[in-house]
């Protein structure tokens, strides 16, 4: 089958390492299940792998692709959640197996004409929603879901402020607070993201760093280094930011000092469980959200998809249509 494959890493030419290639079909061990892929979408968790940022060298060659939408061996048309791990080992949660990975991880991913993966993965495709809205899904909205109703368990009438308008979690986010009821801002270096922003949902935009016309409940952080110091800043006293990436840099001055004098509270998500993607989806169709694609393309045509992606020329998700 025709897979897209990581063959070597390059943090300066991450798409030098990526390939198209022939590689044997899948074969389902017990428990697992073997997927038509249909469509998969792009993540920049794929570029990381690429550059070789968390994903060990000794791990390639490896077909990437978080996310996934397709047909299963009984003609079921699913979702793939993307979190392979044990409940059971996480308390509960498989978020919090210590041995947990995400598609493409440890196990070849989506880009690829056939996926192979546990059963529990399956999830049932709303009708709602086309093979490549789907696709969207797994990695960006469902982080996006887990930090608002999860760690931050938003209300209605709560203030969000998503930082960085434009990326894929942010946008989810975005989109899921304004149908839950929350007050909706959001910022972006980038005029016409932030136009993007307001037809997303958001209330208020603003360029990054710029003050806010008041405190905000909850700050949606996947930045990092570079809106850190405004995320607490923005923050009310006893208000929550919760973080799920840092794009711009890992290890910005923490300022302690503003953190227990104003008894913040910061909290960590990553990913989300099976049922909580459920949710989601119930969610998503209740409300009449839908996930906003940029572009969609052939497996053959990945690498222009990818370049889109590290131009940030993107306004929602790049789709690879499989089969």
């Amino acid at each position: 089958m025709l897979a897209a494959v990581a063959v070597h890493q390059d943090p300066d030419d991450p798409l030098s390492g990526l390939e198209l290639r022939e590689v044997p079909d899948p074969k389902a061990p017990e428990g697992w299940a073997v997927v038509r892929v249909v469509a998969a979408a792009l993540n920049h968790h794929d570029l990381w792998t690429l550059r070789g940022v968390g994903h060990p060298a000794d791990r390639l060659p490896m077909v990437l692709g978080c996310d996934a939408a397709g047909i299963d061996e009984d003609g079921n048309e699913v979702v793939i959640h993307p979190v392979i791990g044990d409940p059971a080992a996480g308390g509960g949660d498989e978020t919090l197996d210590p041995a947990r990975a995400l598609l493409s991880e440890q196990h070849d991913g989506a880009f690829a004409e056939l996926l192979c993966v546990p059963r529990r993965n399956l999830v049932p495709k709303p009708a709602s929603l086309s093979f490549e809205e789907a696709a969207c899904l797994p990695v960006a909205w469902l982080t996006a879901y887990r930090m608002l109703f999860t760690q931050a368990r938003i209300r209605p009438g709560d203030r969000v402020l998503v930082q960085g308008a434009g990326g894929g979690v942010a946008t989810a986010a975005i989109a899921l607070a304004s149908s839950a009821g929350a007050t909706v801002y959001a910022t972006s270096r980038s005029e016409s993201k932030l136009t993007a922003a307001l037809e997303l949902g958001a209330h208020h935009v603003a360029l990054s760093g710029a003050r806010l016309p008041e405190r905000v409940d909850v700050v949606v952080e996947t930045v990092g280094e570079a809106t850190w110091e405004h995320s607490l800043k923005s923050l009310r006293p006893g208000g929550t930011v919760v973080v799920a990436g840092a794009t711009s840099g890992a290890s910005p001055s923490a300022h302690l000092d503003r953190i227990f004098y104003r008894q913040q509270r910061v909290l960590g998500s990553t990913g989300g469980t099976r049922q909580e993607f459920v949710s989601l989806l119930r969610f998503m169709e209740s409300a009449g959200i839908r996930p906003q694609v940029d572009r969609v393309l052939p497996l053959s045509d990945i690498h222009s998809g990818f370049r889109a992606m590290l131009d940030g020329e993107l306004t929602g998700k790049v789709v690879i249509r499989v089969s």
